[in-house]
């Protein structure tokens, strides 16, 4: 890492820059720290890219993309602006050596078992990466760094975004993309790609692992020799062990049909633990010792320099008292136990820094409201309205800090963040309880047209008019998988009722609501059903749509849905059989509307003809004497549904 320059900003964002990691064809990469402490890489577009008007709309599309991956063994976004004047884009920052690194220059060759366990990594990142529509294009061991609890993906999705700029010296519409030795034939003929892709260089990275080489030679073998080997030559596989060929054989296959999906890969390979050599271990530990002290001298090298020039505390507070919080888990999962064992001994050998390490930063999990743990490392227990609660047994609760929350900050709050109060495409809602700095005792619901997630935020500080919370922690994500932390979020009070929200650029208004475990209004409790429709829908009594509305808290999946329908062949012609469709959906805000989260289908009842929709609002309307619930969804404009009281 280098340290910063005059010609640097001292914050991106919410972001304190610490030290240049790099710079590549796309821009500057930055190592940063949030408000709370996490490590963060900032990539900020070269200024010449940001001038193009098609990059800047393909760059902000695929920020939005990558925000899907939810960061399961890759990096997940952590902020974005796409709007800037340089665009840019924050990442969880994986302080781990590349692939590359370690096979290329440190250890060698890895051992099978090690090779088997990355395979099963790397084939779970790419499950959800296939799983938000996008394909990595530049799968290579540099893009892919080893961290204790297994591999992480970086850089995906990218190069989609570079594929549209013609001139600067980058590729075109239509050009090659990827990396000689550890492209696909599909690439090389600059054919349109398919996850498939992505699979055939996931081959070629486990045979680098294995042998120290790419299966199709290396650029010193020549860039067109590489690719005309690739598109029509078999691999050598000379050097891999006999139980890994079949594996990488199969992934390596010339026609996309024959080789196996990611997900296929992810739920048939077995994985050990640890999966790394020690050697390698030991490596990782070394490497964090390294970036933790270039990190300290950075820090107190702009922190003379605030000193001197008057940039103050945003020239990088050597002394920020803002406490750290965990970084996200990584692609395997592994028995507390033995990570504690194993950050033990890397203690042991003088590497305290690997607490900056992804992994050993998340070992004993996120503290509770409180801040509270018994002598056993448990967890204050809490409860569905976000309070924390003493452990059950026996013995005295453990005494706590007092709590900073001013009263008037005390219970819910709401806004829409895309969108109207009639019409929101987005809203967020912060339910917040009493605790002392540094507990997690906000907890925070945030609801678009595609996903519904729920965490708990950091209490950074408060004063009698505002409160701030630092980072998150995810608890809950409909659909699976598809949440990223909250950033740094400040409310403001602006009346009894009223505060003034925002989070980096985002501003919003938050109105106070009602909590509790009883939150839904009255008035929607109950069973609705759909009119039949007559006039398009023939057999009209083959039609059902209820909608079942039951009270209870934030959080919860109060909303049932049952539908019924005639099912048809190709041609759209009614046979005689149903599909039948069961699901639920979490409830999100009761501001001015009922906000509910994407549907989550009935695995007992779900048929394969059933379609899961996105989030919605409802609300209810009198018309012609008749009250109606009209349900809108909240990714799209158009009619609502229409159901009366069964």
């Amino acid at each position: 890492m280098d340290p910063l320059n005059a010609e640097d900003p001292v914050t991106i964002g919410p972001f304190r820059l610490i030290g240049r990691l790099g710079v590549g064809g796309m821009g500057r990469v930055y190592l940063a720290r949030s408000a709370g402490g996490r490590a963060v890489a900032v990539k900020v577009v070269h200024g010449e890219l940001a001038a193009q008007d098609e990059f800047r709309r393909r760059f902000a599309r695929e920020v939005s993309a990558l925000e899907r991956v939810g960061g399961h063994g890759t990096a997940p976004v952590l902020g974005a602006d796409t709007e800037a004047e340089r665009p840019w884009v924050a990442v969880g920052y994986v302080p781990g050596p590349s692939l590359r690194t370690v096979v290329g220059e440190e250890y060698g060759p890895l051992p099978p078992d090690t090779v088997r366990t990355l395979a099963a990594g790397l084939a779970r990142a790419l499950t959800h990466v296939h799983g938000a529509d996008l394909v990595h294009r530049d799968l290579k061991p540099s893009n892919v760094l080893l961290t204790v609890d297994g591999p992480q993906i970086i850089d995906f999705g990218i190069a989609r975004a570079l594929d549209t700029v013609t001139d600067g010296g980058l590729t075109s519409t239509g050009a090659v993309v990827g990396s000689p030795g550890f492209m696909s034939p599909e690439q090389v003929r600059g054919d349109r790609l398919t996850a498939a892709s992505d699979v055939f260089c996931l081959g070629t990275v486990l045979a680098y692992a294995a042998t120290g080489k790419s299966p199709f030679g290396g650029a010193d073998s020549g860039v067109h020799a590489t690719m005309f080997r690739i598109a029509h030559d078999e691999p050598d596989l000379t050097g891999v062990a006999p139980e890994l060929t079949g594996l990488i054989r199969a992934c390596l296959a010339k026609d996309p049909a024959a080789r196996p999906s990611a997900a296929e890969l992810a739920g048939t390979l077995q994985v050990t633990d640890p999966w790394l050599p020690a050697e390698v271990l030991a490596r990782l530990g070394r490497h964090a010792a390294r970036l933790l002290e270039a990190e300290t001298e950075a820090l107190e090298a702009a922190a003379g320099v605030g000193a001197g020039t008057g940039q103050g505390a945003g020239a990088g507070r050597a002394g920020d008292p803002t406490p750290a919080t965990p970084l996200p888990a990584t692609a395997t999962a592994r028995p507390r136990g033995r990570r504690r064992g194993l950050i033990a001994l890397v203690t042991a050998l003088g590497t305290l820094a690997v607490a900056g390490l992804a992994t050993a930063a998340y070992l004993y999990g996120p503290l509770g409201p409180s801040g509270d743990r018994d002598d056993t490392g448990a967890r204050t227990s809490t409860g569905a309205d976000g309070k924390g609660r003493t452990p059950t047994g026996t013995g005295t609760a453990p005494s706590r800090a007092p709590g900073i929350v001013p009263a008037a900050f005390i219970g819910a709050w709401e806004g829409v963040l895309k969108g109207s109060a009639d019409n929101p495409g987005e809203i967020s809602r912060i339910e917040i309880s009493q605790g002392p700095a540094g507990s997690r005792a906000a907890v925070y619901t945030h609801v678009t047209g595609e996903r519904l997630c729920i965490g708990r935020a950091v209490l950074l500080s408060a004063k009698d008019g505002e409160l701030v919370l630092g980072d998150a922690e995810i608890t809950a994500s409909v659909p699976a998988e598809r949440c990223t932390p909250a950033a740094r979020q400040t409310l403001r009070l602006t009346s009894d009722n009223v505060v003034a929200w925002s989070s980096g650029v985002a501003r919003s208004t938050f109105q106070r609501v009602r909590t509790g475990t009883s939150v839904v209004p009255a008035s929607f409790v109950g069973s609705w059903e759909q009119a039949p429709d007559t006039i398009t829908q023939p057999d009209a009594d083959r039609f059902t749509y209820r909608v079942t509305i039951t009270q209870g808290p934030i959080g919860a999946p109060l909303i049932r849905f049952e539908q019924s329908y005639p099912r048809t062949d190709s041609e759209g012609n009614a046979l005689s059989g149903s599909v039948n469709c069961t699901a639920t959906s979490v409830v999100g805000g009761v501001g001015n509307l009922l906000v509910i989260g994407p549907q989550t289908r009935d695995p007992d009842t779900w048929d394969p003809d059933c379609v899961e929709n996105g989030s919605s609002n409802l609300r209810l309307v009198h018309y012609k004497g008749k009250e109606l619930l009209q349900m809108y969804d909240m990714s799209a404009d158009g009619e609502p549904g229409e159901f009366v009281r069964d």
